[in-house]
């Protein structure tokens, strides 16, 4: 029984994972090239992972779902537009999954580190103070847009639209804007200034719902649908106080968090067989 379990695991390491005119690559022979490439770095970062799960673990730390899903919040809305967030997911090759697993480990960091990182309300004001603008919001639309060659195709499809299709269909279908007609045209939110003058004149004087009719500018003819606009808002310092305190904390965290790490990887005992180190707890 013990022969036929090490023959099925011999057989299973050797899988194919390609074929070149018959010839084989292996698993195996995938596993070893990666390793070659990244091996080192990539099992450097699961054991970093490693000892701030057991930190946290050992502190009762724990992280909701209800924590990663603000903090994916933030990421998305960096992007503008679910679409957005999603095309840059596929070009990068990661999942939600591993966006989830990447957001726990930093929060279990920052849970770690905030009692070694005291931010006053001094230094929050200052700085608030300081970068006033940056918090500050001026007026935005948030916008699509079908971009054609022609007047005539630009005409065309205002009939369509005007005929009940969905306008981020027909992006998909006529808009020559490859950055994002996939996304249906989603322009995202953009302030004044942003865009070329005649598209930007008309976007910032339409109400939200509606769509514009044909949009001459040197990149063709534009079909704008306003979705959504913010008012232009002035700074607030008690409205800005969590961000004003995440992006001092960023600022103050990396030099304590090497010390930190560099302690614990002293404290614990690491097995690195992939380049056969091997460190003992000091305890």
């Amino acid at each position: 029984m013990l022969g036929l379990v090490l023959i099925t695991s011999a057989c299973s390491n050797e899988q194919a994972v390609a074929r070149v005119n018959g010839e084989t690559i292996s698993r195996d022979d995938l596993y070893n090239f990666m390793v070659k490439q990244n091996g080192e770095q990539a099992l450097d970062v699961l054991i970093t992972n490693s000892i701030i799960n057991q930190e946290a673990k050992k502190q009762n730390i724990s992280v909701s779902q209800a924590d990663i899903d603000k903090e994916l919040k933030k990421v998305k809305d960096s992007f503008g537009t679910e679409e957005a967030f999603n095309q840059a997911l596929k070009q990068t090759g990661f999942s939600l999954q591993d966006l989830r697993e990447d957001a726990a480990i930093n929060i279990k960091v920052k849970k770690l580190l905030e009692p070694k990182v005291p931010i006053t309300e001094e230094e929050m004001k200052k700085y608030f103070e300081e970068n006033k603008a940056m918090f500050a919001t001026e007026e935005q639309v948030k916008a699509r847009h079908i971009l054609v060659e022609t007047k005539e195709k630009a005409d065309e499809v205002k009939k369509k639209l005007a005929a009940g299709e969905d306008f981020a269909e027909l992006a998909k279908k006529y808009s020559i804007d490859i950055n994002n007609k996939d996304q249906g045209g989603d322009l995202g939110f953009f302030g004044k200034g942003q865009m070329v003058e005649p598209f930007d004149k008309v976007a910032f004087s339409l109400a939200p719902g509606k769509i514009s009719d044909p949009v001459k500018t040197e990149f063709g003819y534009h079909i704008i649908k306003v979705e959504q606009k913010k008012p232009a808002k002035q700074a607030n310092y008690e409205e800005s106080k969590s961000e004003i305190k995440d992006m001092l904390f960023a600022k103050k965290m990396q030099p304590v968090y090497n010390t930190w790490m560099e302690e614990k990887r002293a404290e614990y005992k690491i097995e690195n067989f992939l380049t056969k180190k091997q460190t003992d707890t000091k305890s």
